[in-house]
């Protein structure tokens, strides 16, 4: 069904299709299929205005045109809905096909995230999502794809990490993750602020916190101390003006309060006579 004028969105129904479901799998979503197995064959038909089983059928799978005869037809099991004007969301139902091999939605306005249980679709060789607005992270159900020899990404919006293990890393092109400006790894080269593992922080026991604040409270205080003292008494140093006329005050203020202290003694002295003389 590719090179098309198709609109809309993606039937959820399409997941029903029992020629490409598993019956002894289970899926991540709890579903089984209920349906026997037919030989239905759903293929990429570009219009050649010939009966598919008669002659041959074209279909694009990893990338590049496989020409199938009538005879190995019904090992082909692809599903091709590339280059239509589809849009939405793509139904987490696809992800029920587990005898998918072939699976082609690029150059649509398909938009949403990929579906979480891509990862249930294990006979898949060739995945195909590049030229849509695809947006949030790569699943990382991705990676357990184990025959998958072919994977297309590019032109969309995802982001964050690139899952890594089994079969994806052997895909190894970048180009694979083209024109996506907030994906990261190490195939991209650009490394991934969220991959950094958080080193857990030690919480200080009520005991040491208090130590620690008597230390620093004795260490401003000495330091106060120091700055005071050698800010004053150093400028005296060096300056011999200053230093006799700080002199100078001292002894003047020192001599008046000896004199204010003898004057006080005084006159307590006085009234002591006086208070008994004035009690009579």
């Amino acid at each position: 069904m590719a090179i098309n004028n198709l609109t809309g969105m993606i039937p959820h129904c399409l997941g029903n299709m029992s020629g490409m479901i598993n019956l002894n799998q289970t899926n991540s979503f709890g579903y089984v299929a209920v349906a026997p197995i037919q030989d239905i064959i759903f293929l990429t038909f570009k219009g050649y205005g010939m009966a598919w089983g008669r002659e041959y059928v074209v279909e694009i799978l990893k990338g590049r045109y496989n020409e199938y005869t009538k005879i190995v037809l019904q090992l082909v099991v692809n599903l091709d809905l590339s280059s239509n004007f589809l849009n939405g969301s793509i139904p987490e139902e696809l992800s029920f096909l587990s005898r998918l091999h072939g699976l082609n939605l690029s150059h649509n306005h398909l938009s949403g995230d990929i579906p979480i249980g891509i990862g249930n679709m294990r006979s898949l060789e060739s995945l195909d999502l590049s030229n849509n607005h695809l947006s949030g992270i790569i699943p990382q159900g991705i990676s357990a794809l184990t025959s998958l020899a072919h994977l297309n990404l590019s032109q969309n919006n995802l982001m964050g990490q690139i899952p890594k293990g089994n079969q994806i890393q052997t895909l190894d092109d970048p180009s694979i993750y083209a024109s996506n400006p907030l994906l990261c790894g190490d195939l991209l080269r650009k490394k991934c602020l969220s991959a950094e593992t958080p080193q857990p922080q030690k919480v200080p026991h009520p005991k040491d916190t208090h130590q620690l604040d008597q230390m620093l409270f004795y260490a401003v205080i000495m330091l106060g101390f120091a700055i005071g003292f050698w800010g004053f008494f150093g400028v005296l140093q060096f300056k011999k003006d200053w230093r006799r006329a700080y002199f100078n005050f001292a002894d003047q203020a020192a001599h008046k309060t000896y004199v204010a202290i003898i004057v006080k003694v005084a006159k307590c002295k006085k009234l002591a006579i006086l208070c008994p003389l004035l009690c009579l």
